[in-house]
């Protein structure tokens, strides 16, 4: 087989990916760019041929070149996809991607801001327009109660208890769970809620509404926090979620209740919780670091 007849083999499979199974086209292009690497590493031994070895030493040389074990993974599933193609379509005998797996990549741990960058993000001089007290309100709430971006968007105002202090939300896979909101947070949901009673408009239904009156998006949301955080200096890409990983990240440090962060944040498994242990242990190295005397660097003289 040659690489003519490599590359005949990929077109047909691309074809088949469009016109059978109807993948997007953004779908389709990654599937071309990964089957393409596969050609052009093969090209001394035809796609007939080719054993789990050569398969092995591919991803092996890829991830020598920098590909992140993330990157490899959605590689070799193109590939054990292309093959099962071969082996009905066009008689090739065996898959040889079956079986091979990519280097797991370490997993980046989320960025947070600190306690005093928080707080300083929650500040708002113009306290009179209404969507400021809007703005503070919905930041107030998701850092409060660690709440995702589509949870805090869809949030109506029966959600909320304001006597007993607590939310229901409904997370992913429609779980609903109920968590706590802060005292400044429900000071600032019951100012907004006076103001959205002469803004609302048929058809809204959530807490939160657009200066329009109707319910508001996501994307408002994130680039509203995002200006704020301009406004207040703070030099870094701030997003709902980073309000979310760093009420995660605060309660921990305060509490050392890994359950309840769990609870908190809706997280099915206490593994996902896991992660912002890992922040906890950074904060409480730096701590060691800049206090303890056997850990702090003698000062040149």
């Amino acid at each position: 087989m040659t690489l003519e007849n490599s590359r005949e083999l990929a077109s047909a499979y691309l074809s088949h990916l469009v016109t059978e199974r109807r993948l997007s086209p953004l779908t389709c292009n990654s599937y071309a760019r990964d089957i393409a690497v596969l050609v052009r590493l093969s090209q001394s031994t035809s796609l007939d041929q080719l054993q789990i070895h050569h398969i092995r030493r591919f991803a092996a040389q890829l991830h020598g070149d920098g590909f992140s074990g993330r990157s490899l993974a959605r590689m070799l599933s193109a590939w054990r996809g292309f093959y099962r193609y071969l082996t009905r379509d066009h008689g090739f005998g065996s898959n040889p991607c079956t079986g091979v797996r990519a280097p797991k990549s370490p997993k980046p741990l989320p960025h947070t801001l600190s306690p005093d960058e928080a707080a300083k993000l929650l500040e708002f001089s113009n306290g009179d327009d209404s969507m400021a007290l809007r703005d503070k309100a919905m930041f107030e709430l998701c850092y409060s109660s660690g709440l995702r971006l589509a949870e805090l968007a869809s949030m109506k105002p029966e959600d909320l208890s304001l006597a007993d202090g607590t939310a229901r939300v409904t997370g992913k896979g429609k779980k609903t769970r109920i968590v706590p909101v802060g005292s400044k947070a429900l000071q600032a949901v019951r100012e907004w809620l006076q103001q959205r009673e002469g803004l609302i408009r048929a058809g809204a239904s959530a807490l939160f509404l657009s200066r329009y009156g109707k319910n508001i998006s996501r994307r408002s949301i994130a680039q509203r926090l995002k200006d704020q955080a301009v406004r207040q200096g703070i030099n870094t890409n701030v997003h709902p979620h980073v309000l979310r990983h760093s009420f995660a990240s605060h309660l921990l440090q305060s509490s050392g209740d890994l359950r309840a962060v769990q609870e908190m944040l809706g997280h099915a498994s206490i593994s996902t919780t896991q992660v912002y242990t890992h922040l906890d242990f950074q904060h409480l190295s730096r701590i060691y670091d800049a206090a303890h005397p056997r850990a702090r660097k003698k000062e040149k003289s």
